[in-house]
């Protein structure tokens, strides 16, 4: 997140002709033509002599070599990154011995070495890059004579290697069944004397070097340790479905942060993932101040539109296509309000939801208690018999619509919403949740007990 970054400064030089970078990245904010974002940097001090891993304003990835007035290494790919619901693992190897242009600086993306530059400026044989000296390594930020560019997103098992070349191989495998890259947790490699492995596990110590070697990291800023890593993908707010200016909130922390502003007083969002018409899912939402806001299900198309609406909040009741649960404690059902599930969800009360699609059933609930339907309490295990639940397998958009299921969330006007999303990765915001409540069988942390048979968002919670 903005203004927090790692830093670690050697005692001594290590090699500078030969090294590997190994790192999975997930991106919450994107450059689209504003700002770009640096992931790893070394400096002295300026732009004149300077290592940097970054992506750039318009969402290429580059690698990046300033000596002074030329360029060392400028490798800037072809391909854009801007997806924010994956994680990408990157490999970028190096070898400047190597009497081959190209073979002195490789990228990889999800085990496949990329190719296609728009610029493509290669080291000269035997030459001193700019890393491993005995200066300041930074991770999330550039450094030239002050910080800027700050990584926004999320980082998992960060690997650099003195003195030796790798390939992506040594970190990581296609999957043969699903033919996805998954991470090698223990990859079989010499780190040297100023190599680390930082997992990021320890909120308390982020920057923890678990390689053997101490090049423990100093966090600056404030930075979090989530569920959420390349083996367990958990659904955040989208931030690429904005169309009209008043409907885009801004979106932090890992985009699960939902605020809007007097630029968006109608702002909507739609999750990273989406539903299946069947099984079970659970999410919980936070609500920061006292205003206006919904939570539920919608639709994807009619959700797409919807975004593309001036001055429309998917939870409206001119919108039919979503079952959402109001601030009120009414519920929004085919474009109309319905039955009162909840008393009125207040600053700092965490709204339930849980999304029976085998039955169309809707439940909601409040601070750990499911909320009443015609003086029924709803039992989101009950089935077919959708015992308290707000029934929606007879609506048009349930039944017809082979994209429907996203978790959303949005306000209907009448102030600046700010809603926190935890879809399982334990957190409100910054804040880890405090009684932990999951089932045993659930991939997620959540504040309150999950139903049996319920899952969160993410892709083990989809089965992926």
């Amino acid at each position: 997140m903005a203004t927090t970054y790692l830093s670690f400064t050697p005692s001594s030089t290590g090699n500078q002709r030969t090294f590997t970078f190994s790192f999975w990245v997930q991106r919450s904010k994107l450059g689209l033509g504003g700002t770009g974002q640096v992931i790893y940097c070394q400096s002295y001090g300026s732009d004149g002599y300077q290592f940097k891993i970054e992506f750039t304003s318009n969402d290429e990835f580059r690698l990046y070599n300033s000596k002074g007035a030329s360029d060392a290494i400028n490798l800037k790919t072809s391909k854009l990154f801007r997806d924010t619901s994956s994680w990408y693992a990157i490999t970028v190897e190096i070898d400047t011995t190597q009497s081959t242009e190209s073979d002195r600086a490789k990228i990889y993306v999800n085990g496949v070495q990329e190719t296609a530059f728009g610029t493509s400026t290669y080291p000269t044989q035997n030459l001193e890059l700019d890393v491993n000296a005995a200066a300041a390594q930074i991770i999330g930020a550039k450094y030239s004579g002050s910080y800027s560019t700050y990584f926004d997103g999320l980082l998992s098992q960060f690997i650099f290697v003195d003195g030796t070349a790798y390939a992506a191989s040594t970190f990581g495998s296609t999957n043969t069944v699903s033919g996805e890259w998954k991470p090698n947790a223990n990859p079989t490699v010499t780190y040297g004397s100023n190599g680390y492995k930082l997992t990021f596990e320890d909120t308390t110590a982020l920057g923890d070097d678990t390689s053997g070697n101490t090049n423990d990291f100093t966090l600056s800023g404030s930075g979090t340790s989530t569920l959420d890593n390349p083996s367990n993908n958990f659904a955040t707010w989208n931030p690429l479905n904005y169309v009209q200016a008043n409907n885009s909130p801004v979106l932090t922390n890992g985009n699960t942060k939902m605020t809007g502003s007097a630029d968006a007083p109608f702002p909507n969002a739609i999750s990273t993932l989406g539903i299946p018409k069947s099984g079970k899912y659970y999410a919980e939402f936070k609500m920061q101040n006292n205003t206006a806001f919904a939570v539920g299900i919608c639709d994807i198309p009619k959700g797409m539109e919807a975004l593309r609406t001036a001055s429309t909040s998917i939870y409206n009741t001119s919108f039919n296509g979503a079952v959402s649960l109001k601030n009120d404690g009414s519920v929004i059902r085919n474009g109309a309000e319905t039955n009162s599930v909840t008393p009125t969800i207040a600053t700092g009360d965490i709204a339930m939801i849980a999304y029976d699609a085998d039955n169309g059933a809707f439940y909601a609930g409040r601070n750990g208690t499911w909320g009443t339907v015609g003086g029924v309490v709803g039992v989101p295990t009950s089935g077919s018999s959708k015992t308290g639940a707000i029934d929606i397998s007879a609506q048009s958009w349930f039944t017809t619509s082979t994209d429907q299921g996203f978790l959303v969330g949005s306000t209907t006007g009448g102030g600046y919403a700010v809603v926190e999303a935890n879809f399982g990765n334990g957190y409100f915001g910054t804040t880890a949740v405090t009684s932990a409540g999951t089932a045993p069988s659930t991939p997620g942390t959540f504040e309150y007990a999950v139903p049996t048979s319920y899952q969160p968002l993410s892709t083990k919670g989809l089965n992926v």
